[in-house]
């Protein structure tokens, strides 16, 4: 499965390249995330409850970044296991172009899931993977641009 696409962020490219990187603000942001430890350095351990249709599980995993070009792009990938529920794995291309008024986020998804999640079909777990997806950019913007904000 790919997704892809864009978001505007009035902050500056400087202060959502260190949103990107800030353990907390990712954790705040991944839908159902009930763990992230680390550091961009060294990777992430991350535990998330999700549900995919009628298939709930926590799933635990972890996630590296890559192709870092600070502060303009990196490449983020991880995988997870949710016991019987299964397992799932992804990366993502992420890249920051400045604007006139503020950040241009774009992002390349690739994803796949196995197991039990497997078998619920692919307009599922697409739409599923959609709605996490724009869940976490929503609150990922809405952070940025709230931090923004309130330091001016």
């Amino acid at each position: 499965m790919q997704m892809n696409g864009t978001r505007h962020i009035r902050a500056t490219r400087a202060r959502v390249w260190e949103q990107l990187n800030d353990p907390a603000v990712l954790r705040a942001c991944i839908p159902g995330c009930q763990s992230l430890e680390g550091s961009p350095d060294e990777g992430f351990t991350a535990q998330a409850r999700l549900a995919v249709g009628p298939i709930k599980a926590t799933f635990a995993g972890e996630v590296t970044l890559s192709d870092i070009v600070a502060p303009e792009s990196y490449r983020i990938a991880g995988q997870g296991k949710g016991g019987i529920a299964g397992y799932a794995s992804g990366a993502a291309n992420v890249r920051l172009t400045e604007t006139e008024d503020g950040t241009l986020l774009a992002y390349e998804v690739e994803a796949a899931v196995g197991g039990k999640l497997a078998q619920l079909g692919a307009r599922l777990i697409d739409s599923t993977a959609t709605k996490l997806s724009g869940q976490f950019f929503d609150s990922f913007v809405a952070i940025c641009e709230d931090q923004t904000e309130n330091a001016g």
